[in-house]
């Protein structure tokens, strides 16, 4: 079997931040599959087939991109920042354990810039000492989990980065983020919202978190809170090395 796929990160968004190894990938592909965004990120060729498709369906397009290399195609899965970062590689792996041949497959992850390092490079570096992330997505774990996670996080004194903040579908769950945040960090805590980072439609602001707002996220937002030492230093942000 000559077929394989890979799963490569396309990064923040700016094409800058894709990575030379992601770029040689694409071009041997025979068929990249994705997200339709994303998808729409890979320019058409010659030889290529595009197969876009709607959210919430990763473990179908897993299957998909299986399927096309066990014919000996060459597919790659694309997904926005990192691939193993709450994106398509976990999704692969889980398609792979429910076949009977899992180890027949030429498999490779290639890692991309995540929106998490990227909003914090912007920022400056509020994700300095320990850190964590979390997706607020309730999708695929339930809400309490979340909340809980939440606390511990907070009570750990750890830097948080926050993934998909806030959408409609989950009216008031933001605000309920940042109930629980200010009730663990207190209100002088520093919170980051890096919207869009790298495209032109970036936007950077920082306040405390007794100045923060549900508003101030959507789903195209990194939130970002700094550990209890976090400080500004002129526009950036910064959590010491020190605890």
């Amino acid at each position: 079997m000559s077929g394989w796929v890979k799963v490569a990160g396309l990064g923040p968004g700016a094409e800058a931040m894709v990575t030379d190894q992601v770029r040689a990938a694409l071009a041997a592909a025979t068929d990249v599959i994705g997200y339709i965004p994303y998808v729409a990120r890979v320019a058409p060729r010659e030889g290529l087939v595009l197969h876009p498709s709607d959210n919430r369906v990763e473990l179908d397009r897993a299957r998909h991109a299986i399927d096309l290399a066990a014919e000996g195609r060459r597919a790659v899965i694309v997904s926005s920042g990192d691939p193993g970062v709450f994106a398509m590689a976990s999704a692969l792996f889980e398609a792979l354990e429910h076949r009977p041949d899992p180890g027949a497959f030429d498999i490779e992850i290639l890692p991309g810039i995540t929106a998490m390092l990227a909003a914090a490079a912007r920022l400056g570096a509020p994700l300095g000492h320990d850190f964590c992330a979390i997706n607020l997505s309730d999708n695929l774990k339930p809400w309490d989990l979340i909340e809980r996670r939440l606390r511990l996080a907070a009570e750990g004194g750890f830097a948080m980065a926050f993934y998909n903040p806030r959408a409609a579908s989950r009216p008031g769950r933001f605000e309920r983020v940042l109930d629980i945040l200010r009730e663990g960090c207190g209100p002088n805590r520093l919170i980051s919202f890096a919207r869009a980072v790298t495209t032109p439609d970036e936007h950077l602001l920082t306040v405390t978190l007794g100045e923060a707002r549900a508003e101030m996220a959507d789903m195209r937002t990194m939130v970002i809170v700094g550990t209890p030492d976090a400080r500004r230093v002129g526009r950036f942000v910064y959590s010491p090395r020190s605890a």
